[in-house]
């Protein structure tokens, strides 16, 4: 059985009605050596029978429903490429978004991880990204520490770097991606290519941003777990970032009457500075 060079993941969960349009466009790319798997994580809707339609052009993966980050790792893992992209089911890719990437990574083996620009679709209409979600190239480590600047639907891995830092955190329901780009930030270059080459779609109910509240508390367990990793640089950085997100999320406990749990947040950094 030939080999791709990449590996495409979709995972999806009950989004038949924008499925196709995610997988068309990455069955529409000018780059080619690509195979597609889609990870179905426990649909209920109408996801098996669109799929169906799409019969010996993409892999198909089904498991009980366990959240995004296990549907992603199930197609990591059952990935033959030596590049792993990851598409979510509500977004869409430009037709030379793997063209591009693979220019860059090909021609640059240092390069072991890039990312793209994109457009972002809110509730149908096109918006513009504000300043703070300006994107880099390099060691982006500090860029990464404040919010989640790199969208899933826009890397390309060399899949030996999964092998380094780790799979998806399946504890994450939600930011586990910034969980993911700050394990890979500690250890390595991320390089940007300036071109929107992805289109985000947002502004839905069923998007996971959507239903978790308080999502500062996930990104502050991501901040924690990289301060107990080995080897780390940058710990004033990230201990200032921590202070910052454990503040505000703290506070708004107490104003909700949450007294123990906005305690424990406001806490936390002297602790952490004490077990560093």
């Amino acid at each position: 059985m030939r080999i791709p060079e990449v590996s495409v993941i979709i995972p999806t969960f009950n989004r038949a009605n924008l499925l196709a349009q995610a997988i068309d466009s990455v069955l529409s790319q000018s780059y080619t050596d690509f195979e597609l798997i889609v990870v179905d994580d426990g649909s209920t809707d109408a996801t098996q029978a669109l799929l169906s339609q799409y019969r010996g052009r993409i892999r198909y993966l089904f498991q009980e429903n366990r959240g995004v980050s296990a549907a992603r790792n199930l197609g990591i893992k059952a990935a033959r490429g030596l590049y792993i992209c990851l598409l979510d089911s509500d977004d869409l890719w430009l037709r030379d978004k793997l063209k591009e990437q693979m220019r860059l990574m090909k021609g640059d083996p240092k390069i072991r991880v890039s990312y793209t620009d994109e457009v972002w679709i809110r509730g149908g209409k096109r918006v513009n990204q504000g300043k703070r979600h300006r994107k880099y190239s390099g060691w982006i480590l500090r860029k990464l520490l404040p919010l989640c600047l790199i969208s899933p639907s826009s890397v390309m891995i060399e899949r030996g770097v999964f092998e380094e830092v780790g799979l998806l955190d399946e504890s994450f329901p939600v930011c586990e991606d910034y969980d993911l780009w700050l394990r890979i930030g500690s250890r390595m270059s991320m390089y940007l290519i300036e071109k929107p080459l992805i289109v985000k779609r947002g502004g839905r109910a069923d998007q996971l941003s959507q239903i978790y509240w308080g999502q500062d508390r996930f990104r502050i367990k991501a901040l924690v777990k990289l301060l107990s990793q080995d080897g780390v640089g940058e710990k004033e950085e990230i201990l200032s970032v921590l202070e910052d997100k454990c503040h505000i999320y703290g506070q708004g406990c107490l104003k909700r009457g949450r007294i123990e749990e906005g305690q424990y947040y406001l806490n936390l950094p002297q602790l952490m500075r004490e077990r560093l």
